[in-house]
């Protein structure tokens, strides 16, 4: 496979795992077991941007990267794995942000409340450049007559 497949599966791979890291993180603060709050403090903003700078920044470089690959000739394939990642996103977001309301209220801060929103804003450009890919036609070589 070449370059741009490879880097769209990435992709997807790494906006999985953000998701996953997210829900786990909003699942660890809605029950913080009672032992937790003696032994070790947590802050969840700075856990929040590492788990931003491990999944979805190097997910959105690489769908971005195979967009600039395959804008030239257009690829089904690459396109649809750019859209599902961007589905993957935007519904994982959607989810964190449900689960807003039943968070303990120690650990609602800006980054816990802005996070969600931003990254659901983030999924829609994402699959905006996988409806490209579909749309844009392999250019036919140009028959030569003489």
């Amino acid at each position: 496979m070449s370059l741009e497949k490879w880097s769209a599966i990435a992709s997807v791979g790494l906006f999985a795992m953000f998701v996953g890291e997210m829900i786990s993180i909003y699942y660890f603060m809605m029950d913080t077991p009672s032992n937790l709050e003696f032994a070790v403090a947590f802050e969840p903003a700075p856990k929040i941007l590492q788990f931003i700078s491990i999944g979805v920044a190097p997910a959105s470089i690489l769908a971005a990267l195979s967009f600039i690959l395959s804008r030239r000739y257009g690829s089904k394939p690459i396109g649809s794995m750019i859209i599902a990642g961007g589905i993957i996103l935007l519904i994982g977001m959607a989810y964190c942000y449900t689960l807003l309301d039943k968070l303990t209220p120690t650990y609602i801060v800006d980054t816990v409340i802005i996070t969600p929103l931003l990254f659901m804003g983030v999924s829609i450009p994402v699959m905006v450049f996988g409806v490209i890919l579909f749309r844009i036609n392999k250019k036919r070589p140009k028959k030569e007559y003489f």
